[in-house]
This record gives C-alpha cells, sequence and structure tokens, in this order.
C-alpha cells in the first residue's frame, strides 16, 4: 500500500523501512518503547477518545500487522496499553482511523526516512479547523535489521496528547 501511494520515492526510503512496509497478511513484530504521559488533563481526555496510552512506560512492544493491498491494521501492545488503528489508501494519501479520530496523511520520503504528514483530521466526525490542527511527527527510519519510530501528537493550548519512540525487530531472513 505505501509503494503505492508513494510511487518512486518508495524506493528511496531506508531497507528497513521499505521492508517493513511490504510485508503482506498477519505479520507480528517485538522491539521496545518508550511512552510518555499526556501533557495534561485535557490532553488525557483526548487519549482516551483516540485509544492512546495514558502512562508514561517504557518496555518492550508487540506490533501486529495485518496487511492488504489497500487496507492495514496496526495493533500496538505498550507496557500498558493497547492501541489499534486502521490505515487505508485514499488516492495518494493514507486514511488512519484511530479511536474517534481520522487523520489523512501525505507520506514523504526525507534523506531515506519516512514522513508521515498530517493534512486534515476529522474529530467524532467533525473536521477540524486549522487554528486547532495537531502539530503531528510521525517519522520512521531504518537500523540494522529495525524499523525505528518517533510519534509525537499535540494540539495548541492542550499540549502533548501522544507520545512514543521506540524500534521495531524486522526478522533477518525478511532484510536478506
Amino acid at each position: 500500500m505505501y509503494r503505492s501511494v508513494m510511487g518512486d520515492a518508495f524506493n528511496r526510503l531506508a531497507t528497513p523501512v521499505q521492508q517493513f512496509h511490504s510485508f503482506e497478511g498477519l505479520q507480528e513484530f517485538h522491539g521496545e518503547v518508550q511512552v510518555a504521559e499526556p501533557a495534561s488533563v485535557l490532553a488525557k481526555l483526548l487519549a482516551i477518545f483516540l485509544g492512546a496510552p495514558l502512562k508514561a512506560s517504557q518496555g518492550p512492544i508487540r506490533f501486529e500487522l495485518l496487511a492488504a493491498p489497500s487496507t492495514e491494521t496496526w495493533t500496538r501492545f505498550f507496557p500498558s496499553k493497547t492501541m489499534r488503528s486502521t490505515l487505508t489508501k485514499s488516492g495518494n494519501r493514507i486514511t488512519e482511523r484511530l479511536g474517534a479520530s481520522r487523520l489523512t496523511f501525505e507520506l514523504m520520503e526525507v534523506a531515506g526516512a519516512l514522513e508521515m504528514r498530517l493534512e486534515k483530521l476529522h474529530f467524532l466526525g467533525i473536521p477540524c479547523p486549522s487554528w486547532l490542527m495537531p502539530r503531528v511527527t510521525a517519522r520512521e527510519t531504518g537500523g540494522v535489521h529495525t524499523l525505528n519510530f518517533h510519534i509525537q501528537a499535540s494540539v495548541p493550548v492542550i499540549g502533548m496528547v501522544a507520545s512514543y519512540t521506540g524500534y521495531l525487530n524486522i526478522p533477518q531472513e525478511a532484510s536478506e
């Protein structure tokens, strides 16, 4: 799905990032993650609506990927919370359904990294006004047999709602 959306830019991604986004069917990955607590009471409320972690934690992560040509389900098993989202191909964009939200991203290759840039957000079916649009960092880079990720979402005035960083091991047989 990512190759289809990104075209030739997909080929410039780091090898582990390409590998991760080329798997099909049900796959399971393991790694480590560090999760930050939402920044305020309102940020915690939004995190509940999104299904995002509410407590700071550090430890193992298990990630299930169910990949088909135009849709993927991502289930993240954090140390203190499970978060699931469904991503679908929307023309040359990816739309992610996460809890009560629907986010539309442009996929960009930047120096071998994958950056997902938020373009639109609907929350409870209502379009988000530009002045309230979250600042989202969604970046994946490649390591030695790892997919490294850094995800952070913050909302003006409310503060950081979700933030986690870490890596997933990419099976060596998939990298040869």
